[in-house]
């Protein structure tokens, strides 16, 4: 979450999607259309595909025995590699708490309009209340309210953004953050393991992580098939947590195998994705994953996402071990902070944003 726009943006009116769900609307606003194009098609989707994104029980890595560890390691190795997400049960984090970060994010989007509008989210930034990543006024708009902060390390956080109400708010973000903080670091640790590096070298690496929470609220919608919840994206972080709320419909969708693949929520579970950080350490090994959200005719939902990303001041690149004759540097070397501008500044357009790290490739004509 590094963010200023060098130059005012104007992104015209921006509607509502809770009061526009508030008002029954017959016809979706013209800037919530999407071109055909990119418009979800809910009847090429088998229902069964919903159940085969991987899940890992963490718990088999923290504690079990010497073959369920190795086992699960393995598992964990081939769902980063095959797949850029999967589900994490016995994850360690209280339940508890999981209900209660619902349950004040809840009451945050059901406060009056004019309460949530104490918190801006500034055109061209990612904090605050409103959309982000909207750059223009033509531009189409996601079916969908935002809530965003940073929240570690404490320079990147903007404490007029942080709401009195509810009451209990920044208490319950602070302890969760700090659970999803260890998930994060546990995970990654295990990763770099499978992959055959010290496994403390992503925490060395990263310095004082940056973390950010995104609060996602997508009310139904008369007319889901004209509209995405969310644009298709990768991550810019290291990793994802998703936090899907309990008895929404599904809406999260990945991009697999050319597909829209929709991914059933595990109560308690939380969904994890491998972000542009970890596919350029890994030199492409791992690769983000370009994921969306649809909306639901008649239900609502709600996602809390934190995002886990190295210092802005280090700099990135694919590490020496990832890097051989048979697999060629496919990334230059940039500072994180500069990347992480670059993300935020621009539309979600699928993985574009990832080119700001390729290495380019030039062609010459063949002699003859």
């Amino acid at each position: 979450m590094v963010p200023v726009p060098i130059s005012p943006i104007s992104v015209g009116h921006i509607d509502d999607v809770q009061e526009l769900r508030k008002t029954k609307p017959t016809c979706i606003p013209r800037r919530f259309v999407r071109d055909r194009i990119e418009r979800p098609r809910f009847s090429m989707i088998n229902p069964s595909s919903c159940t085969n994104i991987p899940v890992i029980d963490l718990s088999k890595l923290l504690k079990g025995n010497k073959d369920e560890f190795q086992a699960e390691l393995l598992h964990l190795s081939a769902s980063c590699e095959d797949w850029g997400f999967f589900q994490v049960i016995n994850h360690g984090v209280d339940l508890s708490l999981l209900e209660r970060i619902e349950k004040v994010a809840t009451d945050f989007f059901m406060l009056p309009l004019e309460e949530k509008q104490k918190y801006p989210m500034a055109p061209g930034t990612v904090q605050g209340y409103g959309q982000a990543f909207v750059f223009s006024e033509d531009q189409k708009l996601d079916w969908c309210n935002m809530f965003a902060l940073g929240v570690e390390p404490h320079f990147i956080r903007n404490p007029e953004l942080w709401p009195t109400k509810p009451a209990n708010f920044s208490e319950t973000l602070e302890g969760y953050s700090r659970e999803i903080r260890e998930l994060c670091k546990n995970l990654l640790k295990y990763i770099a393991v499978g992959l055959s590096l010290a496994e403390n070298v992503f925490e060395n690496m990263f310095g004082e992580a940056v973390q950010a929470v995104r609060m996602n609220y997508y009310p139904a919608c008369p007319r889901p098939d004209l509209v995405l919840g969310l644009s298709p994206h990768s991550d810019g972080s290291a990793l994802t947590v998703l936090q899907q709320g309990k008895g929404s419909p599904v809406g999260l969708q990945i991009f697999k195998d050319n597909h829209w693949v929709p991914v059933q929520p595990i109560p308690n579970a939380l969904v994890i994705n491998i972000g542009d950080t970890i596919e350029v350490l890994t030199n492409g090994r791992y690769k983000s994953v370009e994921h969306r959200a649809v909306a639901h005719k008649e239900k609502d939902r709600l996602s809390i996402v934190t995002f886990y990303a190295p210092s802005y001041e280090i700099e990135i690149g694919p590490m020496t071990e990832m890097v051989d004759k048979n697999n060629p540097c496919k990334y230059r070397r940039y500072n994180h902070g500069e990347y992480s501008k670059h993300y935020v500044t621009n539309k979600l357009q699928g993985k574009k944003a990832l080119e700001f790290a390729k290495i380019k490739t030039i062609n010459y004509p063949k002699r003859p």
